[in-house]
Parts: C-alpha cells; sequence; structure tokens
C-alpha cells in the first residue's frame, strides 16, 4: 500500500551514487574469429578513463592498463578507436593522440611518433600489407584539422591514401584485401545529410572512384559480404534501409519504413553484419524501438529475433554468433551473445544494475502529439512511480522535460537511471523527440532545417500541455533539462516561451554566433542547416540576445575543457542573467570536456539539480548528502 507523500520528497533507491554508477559506459565492441569479444568501457570510478575488456575462453580480463586511456579526438567525439587481430590490439591513447601496440603478453608500445598534432579513427588491420589503416585528422592544418585515409606500417610510417573531401569515415577493406572503400562529406554537410561511397582497387595504381551517393543521400557503415559484394546503408527511399553495391547503382536490399543506419556521431558504430557463412543480420528502429532481424538477401524479408530489448547497438558477428549491446525500460545497457539462430542468449556485461524492484521502475508510453503548424512530434512518457509512495490527492506530479543532445540525435530506451532518479521522488519525465531526431525517416529528421530554436521548442512547450491537458502533470510545476543541442533547446525555452518554472543547462549553447565562431570543424557548418547563417537571424535565436525575457531561475553545468560547447557560452548567460536581477547557478569542473565522465561530477551535477528544483519549487528532498547551490541573486523557496 502506497502513501500520499509531496512530490521531489520521495525517498528513493535511486541515488546519485546509482547515476554516477551508470557512468559506466560500454562502447566499440569487436569479435575475432577465435570467439573472443572484445568491448571499450569508460569508468566513472576510473575519472571516466576507458580501457578494452575481453572475454574469450581464459576469462574476462582488461587489454588495455592503466593510465593508457583508450578515445580518440578525431571529430572530439572519436570512435573506432581500437582495433583487435588475434591477440595483438591497437588503440588510440587520449593523452598523446598516438596509435599505441598491445601484445599477447600485455606489453604496450607506441606505434605512431607523439608530438605531430595527427589523431586516428576508425582502425582497420591490413593484414596481407602488414600494417593499419585509419582516418587520420592532422591538428597542424589551416584554417581547420584536415582529413586523409591512411596506411600505418609496423614501424610507425604514415603515408596517405586519400584525402581531399572534408571529412573521411568507414574504411572497410574487401575479404581478399583487394579493395578498400569508405565515406565521405563535405561543407555544410553533416554525415546524415549527403555522403558518397569510393572505393580504391589496392592491387594497382588508379585513383579512388566514387561508388553511390552524394550531398542530398546519406549512406552509413559500408560492409562486405563473405562473397565480396559491397553493402551499406542508404537513406534514398526516405529511410535508411540496407542495399547493395552493383554495377546498375545501389540495390534496395529492404524495403522498410523504418531505420537500419543511425546518425554518425562518432566512428565505429555497426548495425548490420555478416557471418561468416553470408548470414546478414541488422539493427532496425521504428518509432524509437529497436529490433534484432536477420535478413533474406534475395527478397528482402525480415526475421525478428524474440529478444527482451528495445535499444540494440554494435551488432557484429563471427562464427555464428552475434554480439551487441542491448536494453530495454528494465534493462540497462548490456553486452550480450547470442547463437545466429535466436539461441543461447548470454549477458556478459551491464554498464548499471538493473537488479531495482520491479514496482520502482518507471517504463516509458512511446506517445505522439500535435505540435505546431499541423505537425506531430514524439515523445517517451514516464510517470512517476514508487511502491511506498505516491501523489497526494487532488495534486498532479511536478513534470520535467528532457531535451536530448545532437540536436540529430534520439532518446534511448533502455533502463537510464538519469531518469528513474526523477520519477522514483514523484516526478512525470517527458523525453522529447522533437522534430529533427532520428527513427522516423529522413523527412522527419529535416524537420528540424532552418527551424532549431522554433519548432523543437515548440515540440517540448506543446509536449508539457498535452500532458497537462490529459491530467498526467502538473502546469505551474514544470522544470526542463538538457545537454549540448538539448541546452540550448532548454534556454530557447525558458526565454521565448511561459511554460517552466527553472531549467538546467549542461554545457548548453546561449550565442548562436559565437558558436558559429568557435565551435571544432566536425560541427563548424551544422548551423548553416540547422537556422542559416544571417547574422540576425543567429541572434533572434540566440537566448544571450534576448536574456531580456528569460525570468526564471537556471542552473548552469559546464566543463572547462570543453571544445564543443566552450565554457564562455554558460559565462555569459550567467553574467546576463545576473545583471538583470534573474537567479542563476553556476558549477563548472575544471577537468570535464564535452560530457561529464567521473563519477564524482556525475553525482555533484544530478544531486545540484535535484536541489535546485527543490528549491525553487518549494520541496524538500529526503536525500541528506546534495550539494549546495548558490544562487546569484538569492532566491528563496516559494
Amino acid at each position: 500500500m502506497t502513501t500520499p507523500r509531496p512530490c521531489g520528497e520521495w525517498p528513493s533507491p535511486v541515488g546519485t551514487d546509482t547515476v554516477a554508477a551508470a557512468g559506466l559506459k560500454l562502447g566499440q565492441t569487436a569479435m575475432t574469429a577465435e570467439g573472443a569479444v572484445a568491448w571499450t568501457e569508460r569508468r566513472p570510478d576510473e575519472g571516466g578513463r576507458t580501457t578494452v575488456v575481453m572475454a574469450d575462453e581464459r576469462g574476462t580480463r582488461d587489454r588495455v592498463p592503466a593510465p593508457y586511456d583508450v578515445r580518440s579526438a578525431v571529430h572530439e567525439y572519436g570512435g573506432g578507436a581500437f582495433v583487435l587481430d588475434g591477440p595483438t590490439l591497437w588503440f588510440a591513447n587520449s593523452e598523446d593522440q598516438c596509435i599505441h601496440r598491445v601484445d599477447a603478453d600485455g606489453t604496450v608500445r607506441r606505434l605512431t611518433p607523439p608530438d605531430r598534432g595527427l589523431s586516428f579513427a576508425d582502425l582497420q588491420v591490413d593484414r596481407p600489407r602488414r600494417r593499419l589503416i585509419a582516418v587520420c585528422e592532422d591538428h597542424n592544418a589551416d584554417p581547420e584539422p584536415r582529413a586523409s585515409l591512411v596506411a600505418i606500417s609496423e614501424d610507425g610510417d604514415i603515408r596517405t591514401l586519400a584525402s581531399g573531401p572534408d571529412f573521411i569515415a568507414s574504411p572497410r577493406l574487401s575479404p581478399d584485401g583487394r579493395r578498400l572503400v569508405w565515406l565521405s562529406w563535405d561543407h555544410p554537410n553533416m554525415p546524415w545529410d549527403g555522403t558518397t561511397l569510393w572505393q580504391l582497387d589496392l592491387a594497382g595504381d588508379g585513383e579512388p572512384v566514387a561508388l553511390a551517393g552524394g550531398p542530398a543521400e546519406s549512406l552509413f557503415q559500408p560492409i562486405f559480404a563473405p562473397d565480396g559484394s559491397l553493402h551499406v546503408v542508404s537513406d534514398a527511399s526516405g529511410w535508411w534501409n540496407i542495399c547493395r553495391h552493383t554495377d546498375d547503382g545501389l540495390v534496395p536490399v529492404t524495403h522498410e519504413t523504418a531505420e537500419f543506419g543511425v546518425p554518425q556521431w562518432v566512428f565505429g558504430q555497426s548495425t548490420v553484419a555478416f557471418d561468416d557463412d553470408g548470414g546478414l543480420y541488422a539493427v532496425v528502429s521504428r518509432d524509437g524501438f529497436a529490433s534484432l532481424v536477420s535478413v533474406a538477401r534475395d527478397s528482402g524479408r525480415l526475421r525478428t529475433f524474440d529478444l527482451p530489448f528495445t535499444h540494440l547497438e554494435q551488432l557484429r558477428a563471427s562464427g555464428g554468433r552475434l554480439t551487441f549491446i542491448g536494453g530495454s525500460a528494465t534493462t540497462a545497457p548490456t553486452l550480450c551473445t547470442l547463437n545466429a539462430d535466436g539461441s543461447g542468449l548470454q549477458r556478459l556485461r551491464a554498464s548499471a544494475d538493473s537488479d531495482w524492484p520491479e514496482a520502482v521502475l518507471s517504463t516509458p508510453d512511446a506517445i505522439r502529439y500535435p505540435t505546431a503548424d499541423g505537425a506531430e512530434a514524439h515523445a517517451l512518457y514516464y510517470p512517476p512511480r514508487h511502491p511506498d509512495w505516491q501523489v497526494p490527492g487532488g495534486e498532479r506530479p511536478p513534470l520535467l522535460i528532457k531535451c536530448h543532445g545532437g540536436p540529430t540525435g534520439a532518446t534511448v530506451t533502455a533502463l537510464d537511471p538519469r531518469i528513474q532518479f526523477w520519477t522514483s521522488r514523484g516526478f512525470a519525465v517527458l523525453d522529447v523527440n522533437y522534430r529533427g531526431s532520428v527513427g522516423y525517416g529522413r523527412a522527419y529528421r529535416e524537420a528540424l532545417y532552418g527551424a532549431w530554436g522554433v519548432a523543437d521548442v515548440a515540440d517540448c512547450v506543446h509536449g508539457a500541455r498535452y500532458l497537462a491537458d490529459q491530467g498526467l502533470a502538473d502546469p505551474g510545476r514544470v522544470v526542463i533539462s538538457g545537454s549540448s543541442a538539448g541546452g540550448y533547446t532548454v534556454l530557447s525555452v525558458l526565454t521565448f516561451a511561459r511554460v517552466a518554472a527553472a531549467g538546467a543547462s549542461y554545457y548548453g549553447i546561449g550565442d548562436l554566433e559565437r558558436l558559429l565562431a568557435s565551435t571544432h570543424k566536425f560541427e563548424s557548418r551544422y548551423l548553416l542547416r540547422l537556422i542559416g547563417e544571417d547574422p540576425a537571424l543567429l541572434r533572434a535565436r540566440s537566448p544571450l540576445h534576448h536574456a531580456d525575457r528569460l525570468t526564471c531561475p537556471v542552473l548552469f553545468l559546464q566543463g572547462l575543457k570543453d571544445k564543443v560547447v566552450p565554457p564562455d557560452q554558460a559565462e555569459t548567460m550567467v553574467t546576463a542573467l545576473r545583471r538583470q536581477g534573474v537567479p542563476a547557478a553556476h558549477i563548472t569542473f575544471p577537468e570535464e570536456r564535452h560530457g561529464f565522465r567521473a563519477a564524482i561530477n556525475i553525482r555533484t551535477a544530478i544531486g545540484s539539480e535535484l536541489a535546485f528544483y527543490g528549491r525553487i519549487l518549494g520541496f524538500t528532498p529526503a536525500d541528506t548528502d546534495l550539494p549546495q547551490v548558490p544562487l546569484q541573486p538569492d532566491h528563496g523557496s516559494p
């Protein structure tokens, strides 16, 4: 039996330590022909260091010892930072961005020379030529880093194989080692806008040849079947579908109104895999929920595996086994293996403890609701839930609106302690897949073009009103939180709408002109599609230039080593708000970059957010170890 208790004051088993522990991030995966499985593991209790873990007949063990940190800086977001060849492992090290080799006995030695200003990603083994192939980013180039595709010999010599495009990704070798393919794109495109598929004949002296794609077709993850046929994911149909390359161009293998691809923010992603016998397997997403399928290569018919997961990523196949990371509303992202016939599911490693009582877990409903301009928006709605407490009679719960980053991204349906932290304390949560989010086809993805700061704001506002109209949220107790591009949406909602009583901006954007002038190469033209380059329009959409319209308290959380959204974005917003008497809290983390990795900082961030909302909405959290959040000017409880 549950007892009424003010929302926000419910004691919860999901504490700040739980959220920090969930900062353990499972990333890139790999399988070897010998049956070993390897994966990256970012550990908050080691200051956010990432290592490579391997599971094989010898057990489970770290392959990269401390203090090495497996992290590429290419595009700032990195990915594809290690590769295996039997017992040998190569990885990009965070501190010096050099490639290092780890031998079977654990010996680590540097392969590429230091202090050259080079970063590497998407490492591939070219076994016939006893070398590595990698994407290289040269930070000595002017006016921005230069991309190239390089070969790295056993003694560390670096030779350029291809260059010219602004961006290069996804190098892949044919099974016979004769052909090398990759993707490229140029400013102002992002990889989900338009990419080109290239091929180089390594057995000859020819130049690279463009095979498919272009500025209006997004290609993702080129991959060779064991018979040498080349496949790639293309959105020419309006949805990312699997295609086969032929002499006549790309021929669709699948014909789904669903997504077989994801936005290429990082290197090393995989949603399609071939087994050694030519079996084709894929992750497909519909309305934000993912399934694992086998694909008939002749007809495109899908057979769905019966698995307890709604979120899937990092699919690999080898020797009749599949490996992937899967999660659901009650399961945190978990590294799994599975027989190719669908039997023998094994869970190797979970990113967070999923053994909470089922009665405390809030599971989401996927909702669609009308928004501005006669359009429709998507979101996941989580009701407040606790086995011991309930919303007092006659009340509706406070609502936390969550805004994902990107903005070309999406919410995740896997168990997220950062959401359960709030629902188990009496909050409803609306995790918004505003227009521009992925998983709903190219048209929905492009609905944000020219409308960032307008369409996403409207979708958050209309989502809150929709829940209020359904009696599911208190319209007088709405708060909003988001990171990076989601932080920009937070500040825009607070500035240009009157729906929230307070907000938390995690390394969010306040001044679009400054961002355009100072952000890194990968996103330096992103705004041109999202808004445009007219200075008057950029100022019109920038919360900083309309700070007089922002009247509610705001919490700013910022890493001081962030190169994606520089710290001055938060600093200028805080100064502008305090100048006009609006309470603002500003918490900085000197060693953090874009996204918080260290456990102590993750605890501080979410604990501060809870204490902040309690102060603004007038509740006293049951937690006794929350940080102090100084507001300037001071702001008491309502």
